[in-house]
């Protein structure tokens, strides 16, 4: 155990204003604690960085309670438990939990899920079978309740999430349409996620795009993005047309207040669904999720898709402000172990 005695974390040395930079985080190294009855000491993997993460760097009241200056930043990681005191996990157990940020994690072991790598790749558990990929399982099905042969906008769709709700709709028999923020991102949609179109949103108005492509309109609207494009598909929206809220991404380094949608009285006469969720509210569906996902996952039907950044703990401000800027395709990871 000499080797877990001492371990490195990341704190938030300052609360950003506007975007993210190095120098609002700090690598420090720490004495590890032993476990207490019913804890278990776990070693990182992979650890994950997500969007949510840059509005718990404002101290300001939300779904969850903001990261602390001078304190480490937490999320999602998968690992594996290198000293156990309790019966529920066993040393060598690989776990997913939200220990991240960190190379080593301590905590009550029923905070972590055991995970099997023989079904998919350890990150996997943080990407396609973790989070995002319940996000857009629930936020698609039980929010925008697509039908076969509809058509589904989803925006940030080369994102981790983003990228998932297209190929879930494409298995439910929808035509999917999806935006990116690149050429080489918008052929990946088409050509390695089955999107039937996308568009490049840095090319030109997305309402233009929408026409172009939803010349019929928009029944299911999956919102990552927020701004210019949740605007753009009020107007294409279908009547008794859904939409789910997941993120506003275009909104998260805003320094002053955006303004709302212009056309939100569209909804009225459309008789439209608009829903924000968030999936920690849903664990109902947890089963459903994992065996539709793994399925799906085994038949090729969903793919994995994700950029991981090699060299450890200390690139992770640096993964964490690529991700804000699109640097990403599918879900971003970051390489402890």
């Amino acid at each position: 155990m000499a080797d877990a005695r001492k371990g490195r974390e990341i704190h938030l040395k300052s609360r950003p204003q506007g975007e993210p930079t190095p120098s609002n985080f700090e690598l420090v190294e720490v004495d590890i604690p032993e476990p207490a009855e019913g804890q278990v000491l776990v070693r990182n993997h992979f650890m994950s960085v997500d969007p949510y993460m840059r509005g718990r760097m404002n101290d300001t009241k939300s779904y969850v309670p903001p990261y602390q200056i001078g304190r480490p930043l937490d999320g999602g990681a998968v690992g594996q438990v290198v000293r156990s005191r309790s019966a529920a996990l066993k040393e060598g157990d690989f776990v997913v939990g939200n220990g991240g940020w960190r190379e080593y994690s301590v905590g009550d072991a029923k905070g972590y899920t055991p995970v099997d790598p023989s079904v998919a790749p350890l990150q996997a558990y943080l990407g396609v079978l973790g989070m995002p990929g319940q996000t857009a399982y629930v936020g698609l099905l039980e929010i925008g309740q697509p039908k076969a042969g509809e058509t589904v906008f989803v925006s940030g769709a080369a994102g981790a999430v983003g990228g998932l709700v297209g190929q879930i709709a494409k298995v439910k028999g929808c035509r999917t349409v999806g935006s990116a923020g690149s050429a080489e991102k918008v052929k990946h949609l088409r050509e390695k996620l089955g999107f039937d179109a996308a568009f490049n949103y840095k090319d030109g108005p997305a309402a233009q795009a929408l026409d172009a492509l939803c010349p019929e309109g928009i029944d299911v609207y999956f919102d990552n993005v927020g701004g210019e494009q949740l605007d753009a598909a009020l107007g294409k929206m279908k009547n008794f047309g859904r939409i789910a809220l997941c993120g506003a991404i275009s909104q998260y380094n805003a320094t002053q207040r955006p303004p709302g949608p212009s056309n939100l009285v569209l909804a009225v006469g459309k008789r439209l669904t608009l829903r924000g969720f968030i999936v920690s509210d849903h664990r109902e569906h947890y089963a459903d999720f994992v065996r539709e996902m793994s399925g799906w996952l085994r038949e090729g039907k969903v793919t994995l898709q994700e950029t991981i950044v090699e060299g450890g703990l200390g690139k992770a401000p640096e993964a964490f402000i690529g991700l804000l800027r699109g640097d990403n395709t599918g879900k971003m990871l970051v390489k402890l172990a």
